[in-house]
């Protein structure tokens, strides 16, 4: 295996989790049970009745639902701000494996950006992405992730599910669109895709914009 590939298996940046397996995880671990006349306060709380108040959310579902509608969020406007590649132009680009736990975005990681609608009309959405390489000056190319099935369709690659998704749905890499995005648009990394999905991705990419 690469060194890059087992820096990510090893730990370096955690690889994506399928959360419908850490769902089954969490069902097979047996109820904690209290004897009979355990005090009230051995007890766990109950929970709330309907329409009472709500336990503050988890924070992987904070994570992702933060910045959905904030003005502010990263990449969204000003110098940082994500944008459309022109991929066929892009040609001195590596495709290189390299997630690297140092807070830095990078090629093989998952993070989240502000990614505008194809309309180009300052609407958009905080959605997650796969970086896929690093240009030259500093500046990184992403492909949009979708959880909308597209089994049949040749511009999207099958990744499986992860904690992009808080339902655990399959998704799906775009290869009709590259994002240029900054450092400083992005959330840092969520987790590093598998290397060989991710090579899947990067080669269909090569294939099709002639990348290096």
């Amino acid at each position: 295996m690469r060194e890059d590939a087992r820096r990510a298996h090893e730990g370096t940046v955690p690889v994506c989790e399928d959360p419908a397996r850490a769902r089954s995880a969490v069902r097979r671990t047996p109820p904690h049970r209290h004897p009979a006349g355990a005090p009230e306060a051995a007890r766990p709380p109950m929970s709330p009745a309907p329409g009472g108040p709500r336990a503050p959310p988890s924070p992987t579902v904070a994570l992702m639902t933060a910045h959905h509608e904030d003005p502010a969020a990263p990449g969204r406007s000003g110098p940082h701000a994500t944008a459309d590649a022109a991929p066929d132009s892009v040609r001195r680009v590596r495709t290189e494996y390299a997630p690297d736990h140092d807070g830095d975005p990078d090629p093989g990681e998952i993070v989240w950006t502000w990614v505008p609608y194809e309309e180009n009309d300052g609407r958009g959405k905080d959605r997650p992405v796969l970086v896929v390489a690093r240009e030259a000056g500093g500046t990184l190319l992403a492909v949009p992730l979708s959880s909308r099935r597209h089994d049949r369709d040749r511009e999207w690659v099958p990744i499986g599910s992860g904690p992009w998704d808080r339902e655990g749905r399959d998704s799906w890499a775009g290869l009709d669109r590259v994002l240029r995005v900054h450092e400083d648009g992005m959330r840092r990394e969520a987790c590093a895709l598998d290397p060989t999905l991710f090579g899947q991705v990067a080669a269909r990419l090569r294939e099709r914009y002639g990348w290096s």
